[in-house]
């Protein structure tokens, strides 16, 4: 298969579009059966280390699982807002859409028990597949207009225990997924001055 220099500058605007979605931004209108199951089958084509696939995603749209999701990043974000209390711009943040958004989507690493291909020096690297994978969700969900959110102010945990998943399994990512009333042009956070953008030369070196 051979793509054109138009679908690459077509994936490029997908990239830059991407936005981390929180809850003041969705709305409640359903996702369709057929495009989640798109941006599942997306995640699945990810690249994984010898072929290992490590990844299993639990589709949520229970609201009593949602409800103690909600509490345990509530519990969680009261010790993030002592560490940015000198940044007064934290409180005012809105840093999930648990319960707002249609549905949540945790993504899991399993481990396993033998000895992975190309995971015998840098052990990581199931868990930087299953990565892999979100970033292949994010992207696709853009694509279909759909907005994603990840909530990373969790106790990894206890979203286990609510989900029923014992160890070794891993938490990487709580997703929140829906439709949205807008995407923003720029990242929220660069347009409300958290961080600057870098620039090129300071990310890009050559030997």
């Amino acid at each position: 298969m051979h793509f054109s220099e138009k679908d690459a500058q077509c994936l490029l605007a997908l990239m830059q579009a991407r936005r981390d979605v929180r809850g003041n931004r969705f709305i409640q209108k359903p996702v369709e059966e057929e495009k989640l199951h798109t941006i599942l089958q997306a995640a699945m084509t990810a690249p994984s280390v010898g072929y290992s696939q490590p990844w299993k995603f639990v589709v949520i749209k229970d609201p009593s699982i949602k409800a103690s999701i909600v509490q345990n990043f509530s519990q969680e974000n009261r010790k993030a807002e002592a560490i940015f209390a000198h940044k007064d711009l934290y409180k005012s943040l809105k840093l999930e859409g648990i319960e707002e958004a249609p549905i949540n989507i945790a993504v899991l690493y399993e481990p396993k028990e033998e000895a992975v291909l190309g995971m015998t020096s840098m052990h990581k690297m199931g868990e930087y597949s299953v990565v892999c994978a979100i970033q292949n969700m994010w992207l696709m969900a853009r694509s279909l207009n759909i907005g994603m959110g990840w909530v990373s102010i969790l106790d990894e945990k206890k979203v286990l225990a609510t989900l029923k998943q014992k160890e070794p399994t891993q938490l990487i990512a709580y997703l929140c997924l829906g439709y949205v009333d807008k995407f923003y042009e720029e990242s929220e956070l660069k347009t409300l001055g958290w961080e600057k953008e870098k620039l090129f030369k300071e990310c890009v070196s050559f030997c």
